[in-house]
């Protein structure tokens, strides 16, 4: 008998399709989430490179700092300009970049570079001014930035204007935080500046009260004393400002010309000679400094050569102006520096050449001349001339008496000589009575030199130069 096994009377649903679908619902969901991350970012495809630790502003400020204590202001100003870059809101950040960006211009030569310099710092302060209107800190540097610039500005209108706003910056500075010794160190400055000299050592004599441990106190303070014709203790206070930053060379050239113009000053022979080589120990110091550093700066070389210079020694300051050369071929400011010292040691023909470079520029062929022909360290440069200004007055003036007193009828310099006169007599330095007595030499020398052709009368250069000698003063 077969039995078979009952059937239900209705199928049974297969359950596990729902849950199939329900599955491949949240997949293709994740899928699209997953997706739309990836494209915005919030997940990472894999198999990418590691990413780099980013640094903090504080480390790059630290590093700047260093750097400073050190004596690299160059290193030390990329390293606050990448804490700035890091921190942009940061003023205390920018307001140290302006800071160092204006102690570096002590290590300039070209103007043009210095008062770039300065604008870019006066940049950053600004921007730490727009960062922060109540950081003291930041208008205090403004003020020094500002005071730097006026320095270098002939225009006596637009120096006025640059001081009063410096001075402005300093009391707003001193406003915002009574003890900020900065602020007061940096007003004491712009004083002097206003030839305010009472009032300077007042302020920067309450700066010192309350905190000596700044290097820019002690500088500052050296600078009022200075001012004051006190430079045996301006030359104690930068001795102070260098126990503080010991590699800031800007500091041994301050206090090495403050022994030279003491040596200027000495009536004894001997104490003369003692504080010439103390004022020459201090730049040999800076030039040493700068060597362990690895900088290519020339400014101690030129000052050893200007004290060498008052010393009569004039062979051995060419041979340290050659020696800025090396380091700056095309610079005209030490082709100039390099004619007057040819013109002191009596030889002319060298002197006009450099001279020539420093007033009308020069080709690449015409620098090795005139810097005594070039050695194996020397690169032949083209060099710009440089315009008239107070500090370049003297070059000018020397070039014209040696051109006219070189002038002969085989060779007539008078027409380039009195093209230079010209430029001299339609200037504000005319006002000179040195300048002014060696232009009517220039020009009674060129007037006698085309008399006497006409008649075929000629001087030798040596009487000519005898009978004429620039008087003015550098």
């Amino acid at each position: 008998m077969n039995i078979y096994q009952r059937r239900s009377l209705f199928r049974r649903r297969d359950d596990t399709g729902v849950y199939r679908m329900f599955l491949l619902v949240v997949l293709i969901l994740g899928g699209i989430w997953l997706i739309r991350s990836v494209q915005q970012g919030d997940v990472k495809p894999l198999f990418l490179p590691t990413a780099t630790p980013t640094r903090f502003a504080t480390s790059y400020t630290l590093e700047g700092d260093a750097h400073f204590t050190a004596g690299k202001l160059d290193a030390a100003i990329e390293a606050y300009r990448e804490a700035a870059t890091v921190d942009p809101t940061n003023a205390d950040v920018l307001a140290q970049l302006s800071r160092v960006q204006t102690y570096s211009t002590a290590l300039l030569v070209k103007q043009v570079d210095i008062l770039n310099r300065l604008d870019e710092s006066i940049a950053s302060a600004e921007q730490a001014v727009t960062v922060n209107p109540d950081s003291s800190y930041a208008h205090a540097v403004l003020s020094f930035a500002l005071n730097w610039k006026a320095s270098y500005i002939s225009d006596a209108r637009e120096r006025q204007t640059l001081l009063r706003r410096s001075e402005d910056e300093a009391v707003r500075a001193i406003q915002l935080d009574t003890t900020n010794v900065l602020a007061q160190a940096f007003y004491a400055e712009v004083l002097v500046d206003q030839q305010k000299w009472t009032q300077a050592q007042q302020i920067i004599d309450q700066a010192i009260a309350q905190d000596d441990t700044l290097m820019d106190v002690h500088r500052v303070n050296a600078y009022v004393l200075e001012s004051l014709g006190e430079y045996a203790l301006a030359i104690e206070a930068y001795d102070r400002a260098i126990a503080i930053t010991p590699n800031l060379t800007f500091l041994y050239l301050r206090a090495g010309a403050g022994y030279r113009r003491l040596a200027f000053e000495s009536p004894n022979e001997d104490v003369q000679r003692q504080l010439y080589e103390k004022s020459l120990e201090y730049f040999a110091q800076t030039a040493r400094i700068n060597q362990q550093l690895g900088v290519q700066d020339p400014t101690p070389y030129l000052s050893i050569a200007r004290t060498y210079s008052q010393m009569g020694e004039f062979f051995i300051a060419i041979r340290n102006v050659q020696k800025t050369i090396e380091f700056q071929p095309d610079n005209p400011v030490f082709y100039g520096e390099l004619g007057v010292l040819y013109h002191k040691n009596r030889n002319y023909e060298t002197g006009v050449l450099a001279l020539k470079c420093a007033v009308r520029g020069c080709t690449a062929e015409e620098s090795c001349p005139a810097r005594g022909d070039c050695g194996p360290n020397d690169l032949p440069a083209d060099v710009q001339g440089l315009p008239l200004s107070a500090s370049t007055v003297y070059y000018y003036d020397i070039f014209a008496s040696q051109l006219a007193a070189l002038s002969t009828s085989k060779n007539n310099r008078c027409p380039e000589a009195l093209e230079i006169a010209s430029i001299i007599e339609g200037s504000e330095y005319i006002q000179d009575p040195n300048i002014a007595a060696d232009m009517v030499v220039v020009r009674n020398i060129c007037a006698f030199s085309t008399t006497t052709s006409a008649t075929n009368v000629t001087a030798t250069p040596e009487a000519e130069m005898m009978d004429v000698t620039p008087t003015a003063t550098p």
